[in-house]
């Protein structure tokens, strides 16, 4: 399905309710030299969806980036698709136990 000029991708995910879960998969993918180990829950409280990314203990620093700035940035992405549907949405990246 291809997207008219000007219209917001939002019209293509809003019937899918894990959009945002989604959206850190993707992005989570495309930075890890791990993919198997890539798994992302998500807890709903009404309005608000904690994400947790979990990586591979090797991947944490591409997936955190210097001084954070990878994971702030994956989260602003989320702030900004996710406050379209009044939602909030934080992600916590889940240190590995091993």
């Amino acid at each position: 399905m291809h997207q008219k000029e000007g219209a917001p991708l939002q019209k293509h995910v809003s019937g899918k309710s894990d959009y945002v879960k989604d959206l850190v998969e993707y992005i989570a993918l495309s930075l890890v030299d791990d993919p198997s180990s890539v798994q992302v829950s998500q807890e709903r409280n009404g309005n608000r969806i904690r994400l947790e990314l979990h990586v591979a203990k090797e991947d944490m620093g591409r997936i955190i980036g210097k001084g954070g700035r990878v994971a702030n940035a994956i989260r602003v992405l989320l702030r900004v698709t996710s406050a379209r549907d009044g939602r909030q949405v934080t992600l916590d990246v889940v240190e590995p136990n091993s």
